[in-house]
């Protein structure tokens, strides 16, 4: 076990790169394997989401070479060996789901992948995903196995283009209708599709690639299926949660980070946030420079939403950066109805927040007139504590970190896989800025962790995987 010793009061300063999209290239790599085409990336990020979806990929059939370094990445699924993913990777990630879109084109044998993964944020259904492949052709069942469930699926008869209406713009449904799309026949039409930045991205991929997608403004998307394929070289997008996040610590710490790869485009809707609450930036040609500029004013009312509205991964550390802003402020979660456990700890070291089971805002939520802590109240500014800290799940553990960079002493941090599954190089690149830590192994658990008891972690137990995959 490894923990995080964090000693705040110093404002971060300096510069850092954003990495590759977690969200964007672990579809991407998905993508690869509706051809036998090769495909090549670029700016891949060297994190544990990628480590796992390689070892997902690997295992039914792709070569894989990665320059970790170099952050290139070349992939190639000449031919299946297997569509059976195997239970160990049950509960990694959200990847193995995307699977059976991508395959249900490659192969007439059942389709098998174990239960979806990712972090305890709330309800993550997969019944979008699967009504949407069973409109195009495709049979899905859910089988209860020797430890845990698994989805079978196949399209014996082949996939079919139909008209399909999400009934929430959920990205997985979105990412895994499309996927299906390409390889079936005739015109599949989505839509109230999501239209977030990574979404796009898979869109460009894929005509790369060789289909023919387009995206229109009312959030349909049009396939033309194909199985001609074309090899392929992509860049992957910068991943705008990391930039916006050093944007948070820069302007909570009362410090200056420019941001290198960060995109104004995909982050308008945060940066008027930042804005409101007394924050300051600077576009550049190839970033954003984030900087204290002077006390910050609370007073602001914030609702998550789906692109192009706040998204729910800025969330988190935004709350933290409210701690630090004179005034009340409302905090509304409409995307998932459980995503504020982390303020517990938050309050712990010194934070004034409250919970609400009611919508506070204006936007229509799918939550109300439910039980769930969906929105709360945050005064500050407060001064914050160094604690002891469980990670409950990535991008709490973010927000953990800001809390502790600004807080008066030190704090310890445990359950680092979760950072690691979206946060290259964190380490170095918070030592480059200006932040006390090290990262060192330990035998025990810190005793009495403050914050949410700590889950089984399949990051953790694939470790053999992804240390052979190197």
């Amino acid at each position: 076990m490894e923990i995080l010793k964090i000693k705040g009061g110093s404002p971060l300063k300096g510069q850092v790169k954003a990495s590759g999209a977690k969200n964007a290239i672990t579809k991407l790599l998905v993508a690869s394997l509706l051809s036998d085409k090769r495909c090549r990336f670029y700016n891949v990020p060297d994190i544990g989401d990628v480590e796992v979806t390689m070892a997902l990929c690997k295992e039914i059939g792709t070569e894989v070479q990665w320059d970790r370094e170099a952050g290139v990445m070349e992939v190639i699924t000449r031919d299946l060996k297997t569509s059976y993913i195997p239970q160990r990777f049950s509960g990694a990630n959200r990847i193995p789901i995307l699977m059976i879109g991508a395959l249900l084109g490659r192969t007439d044998e059942d389709i098998i992948v174990p239960t979806v993964g990712g972090c305890d944020i709330g309800r993550r259904s997969v019944d979008f995903h699967i009504d949407a492949l069973e409109k195009l052709g495709a049979v899905i069942e859910y089988r209860e196995m020797k430890k845990e469930g698994a989805y079978f699926a196949h399209a014996h008869n082949g996939l079919k283009g139909t008209l399909i209406t999400l009934p929430y713009p959920s990205v997985g449904a979105t990412e895994n209708t499309i996927l299906a799309g390409i390889t079936a026949r005739g015109i599949t039409v989505i839509k109230n599709a999501a239209n977030e930045p990574e979404v796009v991205e898979l869109i460009l991929f894929l005509q790369k690639l060789g289909a023919i997608i387009s995206l229109d403004v009312d959030r349909t998307i049009r396939i033309q299926g194909t199985r001609r394929f074309y090899e392929v070289e992509h860049t992957v997008i910068s991943d705008r949660i990391e930039a916006a996040s050093w944007g948070m610590a820069a302007v909570s710490s009362k410090g200056r980070i420019f941001v290198e790869g960060a995109q104004h485009l995909n982050m308008v809707t945060f940066l008027n946030k930042i804005r409101e609450v007394g924050g300051g930036f600077d576009i550049k040609s190839n970033g954003i420079e984030f900087f204290y500029d002077g006390p910050l004013q609370g007073g602001i009312h914030l609702e998550t939403d789906v692109h192009p509205g706040f998204m729910t991964d800025w969330q988190q550390p935004f709350v933290v950066l409210l701690t630090q802003a004179s005034g009340t402020s409302v905090v509304h979660e409409t995307v998932y109805e459980n995503r504020f456990g982390y303020t517990e700890t938050l309050s712990e070291m010194g934070a004034d927040i409250t919970l609400f089971r009611q919508c506070l805002g204006g936007k229509q939520c799918r939550f109300a007139s439910q039980s769930f802590s969906h929105s709360l109240i945050v005064k500050g500014s407060s001064v914050l504590h160094g604690r002891d800290i469980s990670i409950p799940d990535l991008r709490a553990g973010f927000a953990y970190v800001m809390a502790a960079a600004i807080a008066t002493d030190t704090s310890t941090i445990s359950g680092l896989p979760f950072l690691d599954r979206g946060y290259e190089k964190l380490v170095p690149k918070l030592a480059s800025l200006g932040v006390d830590l090290e990262r060192v192994k330990i035998d025990d658990k810190p005793e009495k962790p403050i914050g949410q008891p700590r889950k089984r972690n399949v990051f953790e137990e694939l470790q053999p995987i992804m240390v052979g995959s190197r």
